[in-house]
């Protein structure tokens, strides 16, 4: 008996199993595109939520009387959040230079100096506005972050105690 290779069953057999194979290549392809997008925008919401929560870590951290305040930034650029240390004349001072926010520990009489400086993240813009009387927003690219400082009010009511 001849066999016969050239049968249409076969053809369409082998025809089949190409499109699902193909098929299948697309579906992973676009899968992964998806998963790779997916993915990405997630670890941008992750950096900007970490940039905002950080600023509002570090001005929780040390809220004392009079600890959080703002001033000019470094050379007349964009206004510099500081939160002082206690009593000890040294501070946090949190700054935009050249796209980064930098943060820094350093004495309160001695100027920034950005290579001394952490990098917290990237951002275009970086403000520090006094709301009321304790109460300051901070925004970035990132967004906007508002925050009151307790310290001030607990040193206002012993005040009013005494």
């Amino acid at each position: 008996m001849k066999k016969e290779n050239g049968s249409p069953i076969t053809f369409y057999t082998m025809g089949v199993a190409i499109l699902f194979l193909a098929g299948f290549f697309l579906l992973v392809v676009f899968g992964a595109q998806t998963y790779r997008k997916v993915a990405e925008g997630q670890e941008q919401n992750n950096r900007i939520r970490a940039l905002m929560s950080y600023l509002s870590t570090c001005v929780r951290a040390g809220d004392s009387a009079d600890a959080v305040r703002m001033i000019e930034g470094p050379n007349g650029g964009s206004p510099m959040l500081v939160v002082a240390d206690g009593d000890s004349g040294y501070a946090i001072r949190i700054y935009l230079e050249d796209g980064r926010l930098l943060e820094e520990y350093g004495s309160l009489e001695e100027a920034p100096d950005s290579s001394e400086a952490q990098e917290i993240g990237r951002t275009e813009s970086f403000e520090v506005q006094k709301l009321a009387e304790g109460t300051y927003a901070v925004t970035t690219d990132a967004g906007r972050t508002i925050f009151s400082v307790r310290g001030r009010q607990a040193a206002e009511v012993a005040a009013d105690e005494q």
